[in-house]
């Protein structure tokens, strides 16, 4: 009677699969919209392209591709907006989030509860930006700070926590990342 319950795993296994697929889709799609969205519905533009080809990389299904842009030109949808949330993390490290969302009441709560849990407050805009440049593809940090392997750790794992929360799109940190 062994492996009665194959089917099972193999269920179990292809929602888990799915669902990490489904979180990484959504990303792209708010990207996508959101560069969309910047670029007065020009779809030939620069960052529009640049949008969908790491989409197409992830294997976004084209339909998909093609709502997230539609979306973006306006003809349909809520509109999304662009966020930047400021905080410390473990080890006093400045660190800067970026989200697109629809609900700005439903994303600042889940980025402080992601804080709150860590023993951590978010800031206030501008309490962080400063240890930061803006480059084209992001933020570069002024200072980078070494931190002591444990305090990686921690910081590698509230990252984690941070980017489990399916509006964050990119997380900047001031920390020396090894090369």
């Amino acid at each position: 009677m062994s492996g009665h319950n194959k089917w099972s795993k193999i269920k179990h296994k292809k929602a888990a699969s799915d669902a990490e697929k489904s979180k990484v889709f959504s990303k792209h799609a708010m990207l996508i919209t959101m560069e969309t969205r910047k670029s007065g519905g020009d779809q030939n533009s620069a960052n529009v392209l640049a949008a969908v080809e790491r989409a197409k990389k992830d294997s976004m299904p084209k339909d998909n591709i093609e709502r997230a842009i539609a979306k973006g030109s306006g003809t349909g949808g809520a509109a999304l907006e662009q966020i930047l949330f400021e905080g410390y993390g473990p080890g006093g490290v400045a660190m800067l989030i970026e989200a697109v969302t629809d609900n700005n009441n439903r994303t600042a709560p889940e980025v402080r509860h992601v804080f709150t849990k860590a023993g951590l407050a978010l800031g206030t805009p501008g309490s962080a930006a400063w240890a930061f440049t803006k480059k084209a593809d992001g933020y570069i940090p002024t200072n980078p700070m070494e931190l002591d392997d444990t305090t990686g750790e921690k910081l590698a794992e509230f990252i984690e926590a941070l980017e489990d929360i399916e509006d964050v799109t990119n997380v900047f940190t001031t920390a020396d990342t090894p090369e």
